[in-house]
């Protein structure tokens, strides 16, 4: 089971490098209204989706080929108007050009190859109408000029502690990624990966959530051992690993 996943299975619905906390930020920069079209690529388990649908969107589509979230994420919608999901690729989405006047993208460009990072951008410009915003949360490398051993050393270390391939940008190669798709930079920000340290899963889970996943965590003693081995990855990289914000807008014509 991927990373994720597995803190899924074990109560935790935070599941962004920078917290909530970053999740917020870069929501309050993009400034969800009730005139919007959203658009998630990747919602997981809905916990960004509540925040979105609290805004009382026009419409809120969530784009997914993935099942494991589809059951929190159908409780989340639910009793909410114009909502549905989508199962596609945040590549091929299908949606119609400028279909949408917010797209947000949490910890998922993170886990895919270049070239695919390139085309979930551009589906994202693709859909936005113009004027529209584009908000994404990642995992980041630092500093902009990090030694390419280093990073291959991150890289490989992250994707076999998670069990998927991961592949984090500086700064610096995020804001290109959205600029080479003729997005405008609006907004950048960053904070510490510290997703499974115990403060910022108090500050994600609250107090009784951080406790019922730590409590799933003591009774399974296989996963208790995936995720400590993931903290302590984590903790080996702290000095070259953060999370990032950035919102970016598609020029108004």
């Amino acid at each position: 089971m991927q990373g994720h996943w597995l803190l899924a299975s074990l109560g935790k619905r935070v599941l962004r490098p920078g917290g909530i906390e970053m999740t917020e930020h870069i929501l309050h920069r993009a400034a969800p209204s009730s005139a919007d079209r959203i658009v998630e690529f990747g919602p997981g388990v809905g916990r960004t989706a509540q925040i979105l649908l609290a805004a009382n969107p026009a419409a809120y589509t969530a784009v997914d080929p993935n099942p494991e979230g589809a059951p929190a994420l159908a409780k989340v919608l639910a009793g909410h108007e114009n909502t549905r999901v989508v199962v596609a690729d945040a590549q091929d989405t299908g949606l119609p050009d400028g279909c949408a006047d917010l797209v947000v993208g949490e910890a998922m460009l993170t886990m895919m190859a270049p070239e695919v990072k390139k085309k979930i951008v551009a589906e994202a410009a693709r859909i936005l109408a113009p004027g529209g915003r584009y908000a994404i949360h990642e995992l980041g490398l630092h500093p902009d000029d990090i030694d390419e051993s280093i990073k291959k050393s991150v890289h490989r270390g992250l994707s076999v502690a998670i069990k998927v391939g991961a592949r984090p940008l500086t700064m610096a190669e995020w804001r290109d990624l959205l600029e080479d798709a003729g997005l405008e930079i609006e907004d950048t920000h960053s904070n510490a990966m510290a997703l499974l340290e115990p403060k910022r899963l108090i500050a994600d889970e609250g107090v009784v959530g951080a406790a019922k996943f730590a409590k799933n965590l003591l009774t399974n003693k296989a996963a208790r051992t995936r995720v400590l081995n993931m903290r302590k990855t984590f903790r080996t990289y702290a000095d070259n690993i953060n999370a990032v914000g950035l919102v970016a807008r598609k020029p108004a014509e």
